[in-house]
């Protein structure tokens, strides 16, 4: 496996191979520095020829000046994490990328299949899951897990699909999840559990900072269905970890259709509510937006006022993904792209700097 991680030094050396992007481009992220537009790699086929693209957009992004790639075990049953593995060997290997430019994310929480769904699902999570010891019936809500022994195989395994010694962030995988069967105080013990574990792997080097990967969470109000409070994580993990624990990064939905992490007060500090984003900053959290552009619904027809607002851009795509990137508090917007031609319009952003937060501000008074 490839030995490193993301650093400050591999990562300046990456940032001023596009010395043409803005500044603004790259932010800090616990040291090193993140792109504001990082690859996702969710969606597909579970088949060779999506392998293929995946691995091609991977690589092209890489020199687009996109160094955040995200992946997770489950995604297309494990089939994306090999594809971004095979490119970064392929990049390593001609000596176009060092392992310390990058930063590698990926997920567990999810039992996954292995390369394409079996005849019969159900067997195949009791053989591999229950029967092997790995997990216990009990622990299982749904097709969800987070009990140490389970998230340290999940671990090791994406490391050995990645190739990896270290991935750079490691997330807990919607772990809202779980509330729909667990009560919540026997919700925060499995947290606990599952922080103290990935504090003890990234103490062993095979993770640098992790969090928690979500979909509904940190958006809902307090009371809902699957309600997070990112404060009381933060705590957990000070609990577990210290002060230099490494819960250090969150992911949730934003974008145009779907902006309450900005919009909506939720979360509670100090005695007063906030904005998820605005919690993650006063907290020294950095958060990646996924579902930029939401599965491609917003990069097309997008209303003609958003040109004015969002100016020196080309394509509706490129907006969708510059609003992103300039909400105050977002650090990278992450983008499914399995394709080239995906890479090359996306890319296209970078080359704008991000707008301010006033002008984020005035779109949504205009909108």
């Amino acid at each position: 496996m490839i030995a490193g991680h993301a650093t400050t030094e591999g990562t300046a050396r990456y940032r001023g191979r596009f010395a043409s992007l803005p500044a603004e481009h790259f932010r800090a992220l616990q040291g090193a520095r993140a792109s504001t537009l990082g690859l996702g790699t969710y969606l597909g086929r579970e088949d060779a020829v999506t392998d293929s693209l995946y691995q091609k957009a991977v690589e092209r992004a890489l020199e687009r000046g996109v160094n955040v790639i995200d992946a997770a075990i489950n995604y297309r049953h494990q089939r994306s994490e090999r594809a971004v593995g095979a490119a970064l060997a392929a990049a390593i290997g001609r000596e176009a990328l060092q392992r310390d430019e990058v930063l590698i994310t990926s997920k567990g929480g999810y039992l996954p299949f292995d390369g394409a769904v079996p005849a019969d699902p159900r067997e195949y999570f009791v053989t591999t899951y229950v029967r092997s010891g790995l997990i216990q019936p009990g622990d299982i809500v749904g097709s969800h897990c987070m009990t140490p022994r389970f998230l340290r195989d999940q671990l090791d395994r994406s490391r050995a699909n990645l190739g990896l010694q270290t991935i750079d962030v490691y997330y807990l995988h919607n772990p809202e999840t779980q509330l729909d069967e667990v009560s919540p105080p026997k919700f925060i013990e499995r947290v606990r559990a599952a922080f103290a574990a990935l504090e003890e792997a990234a103490a062993e080097g095979k993770l640098r900072l992790y969090g928690a990967a979500t979909w509904n969470g940190f958006r809902v109000d307090p009371g809902a269905s699957g309600y997070l409070s990112l404060p009381e994580l933060v705590q957990l993990a000070r609990e577990v970890g210290g002060p230099d624990h490494r819960f250090r990064v969150i992911q949730l939905p934003y974008n145009l259709a779907m902006p309450e992490a900005f919009t909506r007060a939720n979360q509670k500090l100090d005695g007063s509510f906030f904005s998820v984003l605005e919690v993650a900053r006063h907290l020294g959290v950095y958060v990646m937006a996924s579902a930029s552009v939401m599965q491609g619904q917003l990069t097309q027809k997008l209303p003609s006022e958003l040109a004015a607002l969002l100016p020196g851009l080309d394509t509706d795509a490129q907006r969708a993904i510059q609003f992103v990137r300039s909400t105050p508090g977002i650090g990278t917007a992450l983008v499914g792209m399995k394709s080239v031609a995906h890479v090359e319009d996306n890319a296209g952003v970078a080359r704008v700097p991000p707008l301010g937060g006033d002008q984020i501000k005035r779109l949504f008074s205009e909108a």
